[in-house]
């Protein structure tokens, strides 16, 4: 039987293989330049998210029959839709957000998530936070979103839409509690992959006209990066968190994930694409931090209702 600690670890393996896609996705995005050049840098995204879900979908109905067999049932699709279209939406209006913003404040205003997650779940189970679990949460907020130093932040459309994304993203987080407590985590997977490739992919082809999918693939530099993207940062990571996530509270879900922009930050060091910075120390301090106070919270929870 998996229990809290096997399943914080997987977890914490999620956010290890997310901060990788920091990298895969900007090494792509530098291999990429002429057609980022020729059309919005959204719709060269959109087009690079869109065939990374895909192909996820496409391994997985390969090796699951699981996955094959949730493609015709109306429950599995009944029961996923959403989850596939929240994150759709989160991907989608944080990639266009990103062209008006820099990366330090799309990552400190997408780091609201872990608030936005912790009031949703209030508002469901109508429980009230006391003042540790309220600590935690704004502990990892801030050190996810001040991992490399403090924003800039003047309000925008770019601002906005980022802190929308951030809205969708926490949505995405409470409908993976809902979903894979009442159907197969891969079943949950397999549609979830497919909404968003093929929203992804949509949205690429309408806004960018007469973009070549398969040049675009194929360029030199492009290719490699969009396969570890598909193959770990997508196939891996969601059905890793669609298998262990039930085991926590969604907000703590959420606090463990905000570990993710550490490792980019890391990661994004050693290839020299981040300087080194002090804000690293501080931001994974405080995402630590948070992570404990919840976790005690939880104990303690646990503690009281055996009593």
């Amino acid at each position: 039987m998996v229990g809290r600690r096997q399943a914080g670890m997987a977890l914490l393996l999620v956010t290890l293989l997310w901060g990788g896609t920091f990298v895969w996705m900007k090494q792509a995005l530098n291999a990429a330049q002429s057609f980022t050049q020729t059309y919005n840098a959204s719709s060269v995204v959109g087009v690079m998210v869109g065939f990374r879900f895909l192909l996820a979908a496409l391994i997985l109905l390969t090796i699951s029959s699981t996955a094959r067999q949730s493609l015709s049932s109306k429950h599995d699709w009944t029961g996923s839709i959403w989850l596939g279209i929240a994150m759709l939406l989160g991907y989608g209006i944080q990639m266009v957000g990103l062209e008006s913003i820099s990366p330090s404040v799309s990552a400190f205003l997408t780091s609201l998530y872990v608030v936005f997650t912790a009031l949703l779940s209030l508002k469901i189970t109508e429980k009230k936070m006391n003042r540790i679990f309220i600590l935690g949460v704004l502990s990892a907020t801030f050190g996810a979103g001040f991992i490399d130093g403090p924003p800039q932040l003047v309000w925008g459309w770019g601002e906005v839409l980022t802190v929308i994304s951030a809205l969708f993203f926490a949505i995405h987080i409470i409908l993976t509690d809902i979903a894979t407590k009442r159907l197969n985590p891969i079943a949950v997977s397999q549609i979830s992959f497919i909404i968003v490739g093929i929203g992804a992919l949509g949205f690429g082809l309408i806004s960018a006209g007469e973009i070549s999918i398969l040049q675009l693939i194929l360029h030199d530099g492009v290719l490699l990066p969009l396969l570890l993207l598909s193959l770990f940062g997508t196939l891996v990571c969601l059905l890793v968190l669609n298998f262990f996530q039930k085991y926590f509270h969604p907000t703590h879900a959420a606090i463990i994930y905000a570990f993710e922009p550490v490792w980019a930050t890391i990661y994004g060091i050693q290839v020299g694409l981040v300087d080194v910075s002090g804000w690293l120390w501080v931001g994974g301090l405080a995402i630590l931090i948070g992570n404990i106070l919840v976790e005690l919270e939880a104990k303690n929870n646990k503690r009281d209702a055996a009593i």
